[in-house]
């Protein structure tokens, strides 16, 4: 369907609406409206502000063609100040009335009936209302557009107590980086993305299909036991824009993170860095791959031992998750890559994150894991005191290398 013109109805009203009258500028409204077709009298009232009724009005008038038109010119038709009065001049405590409703502090009434209700423009006319000031819904909206109210939704903002060396974390970190990056070592980013449910649920997001035909699905997403969830665990190679994505079944637990990021390595990593002997991992705090994981250490230090390379960690400080470059590089646009489309099986779902890409060259391999990960293992004080963990002399328990034993 053609787009209705508003923006050249608005540059033409505005260059005669001065010469107008009432009578004929209401024609000059039927006559625009009844010129673009079906939907031209909503596009006349939103381009000069006045109301459906009117420009239905002159549309009215402009088809009964035998009725004498007035005169052109600025002559009113009535006299000054005729008209119905604004509400907010017969009913001056209206304004006042509809701030303390809307404040959110105010705890007296008239505030308090909806102190814990939305306050929708027709729960605020009926508030009003009830208070012998009654108004429609779209004359409340009117008011609070003119005394500098608007829809608004939440911000996110607030990231709760910040460790005092958190910038200080970040910038050792960008150095870490840096140094490692221009040796030719490889940086990683890894994350365990949102578990996702499998299985013909709605999926949020829209995408494009034939009108009247979206993908139906379940109405309540009970998990199905038989395909349970996907946890995709995530590694992201800073320096060449590349990703890798494990698809387990079972756990999120720090075994499978490390068996992720050893897969990664043996079928991505040391082809790309075949003279590596040094990686750096930047992880979140808590998870799979948590500061105080014990478990996360051990298996790291068995990966080292198999691959005789030395692991620097790197963990963001608490709060700061959402900075870890796999979000905002690689996670987003798996999202977005499979916005408005059911989840209905492990094999769709690494298919999409395969096929996701950017226009900067992002590239991900995905890959399943059906093995089992059992939760609750513990590591002895013996097992962790034999690992080879050497603290950094900056925030050792956020920062470490775990080099290889010898055998």
């Amino acid at each position: 369907m053609k787009a209705l013109p508003v923006d050249s109805l608005k540059r033409r009203y505005s260059r005669i609406k001065h010469t107008l009258n009432e009578a004929t500028r209401r024609l000059w409204a039927g006559s625009e409206a009844a010129e673009l077709g079906y939907g031209g009298i909503g596009a006349v009232a939103r381009a000069t502000g006045m109301s459906l009724r009117t420009v239905a009005k002159g549309v009215e008038e402009v088809r009964h063609q035998g009725q004498a038109a007035p005169p052109a010119g600025p002559a009113r038709q009535r006299k000054e100040g005729g008209g119905r009065k604004k509400l907010t001049v017969v009913d001056p405590r209206l304004d006042e009335l509809l701030e303390s409703l809307i404040e959110p502090y105010t705890s007296g009434d008239p505030m308090r009936p909806l102190r814990w209700t939305c306050k929708s423009t027709t729960r605020l006319a009926g508030e009003l209302a009830r208070l012998h000031h009654p108004v429609s819904p779209d004359t409340v909206g009117r008011m609070l557009k003119a005394n500098g109210y608007s829809l608004q939704a939440n911000r996110k903002r607030f990231e709760g107590k910040q460790h005092e060396d958190r910038d200080a974390q970040f910038r050792y970190i960008a150095a870490c980086t840096e140094e490692f990056q221009s040796r030719g070592c490889p940086v990683i980013s890894v994350d365990t993305k949102k578990k996702e449910l499998v299985g013909n649920y709605r999926n949020a997001g829209r995408e494009w299909l034939p009108k009247g035909h979206p993908h139906e699905v379940e109405a309540y997403d009970f998990i199905d036991a038989d395909k349970s969830k996907a946890i995709p665990y995530g590694i992201y190679d800073t320096s060449h824009n590349l990703g890798w994505v494990t698809v387990g079944t079972d756990h999120d637990t720090a075994e499978f993170a490390i068996k992720s990021i050893s897969r990664w390595w043996e079928e991505m990593g040391e082809w790309i860095y075949p003279d590596a002997r040094e990686i750096l991992i930047m992880a979140d705090g808590g998870g799979s791959n948590g500061t105080r994981s014990r478990l996360w250490k051990k298996c790291l230090q068995e990966w080292a031992d198999r691959e005789g390379i030395t692991v620097m960690v790197c963990h963001f400080p608490p709060g700061t998750s959402k900075w870890n470059k796999i979000e905002h590089r690689m996670f987003c646009h798996i999202t977005r890559n499979w916005r408005g489309k059911p989840l209905v099986s492990h094999q769709v779902i690494i298919a999409l994150i395969g096929a996701t890409t950017t226009a900067k060259g992002l590239k991900i391999t995905a890959e399943p894991d059906t093995a089992a990960y059992p939760k609750g293992k513990k590591v002895s004080g013996e097992e962790f005191a034999s690992l080879s963990i050497e603290r950094a002399d900056f925030h050792g328990e956020w920062n470490y290398y775990i080099k290889p034993r010898l055998k």
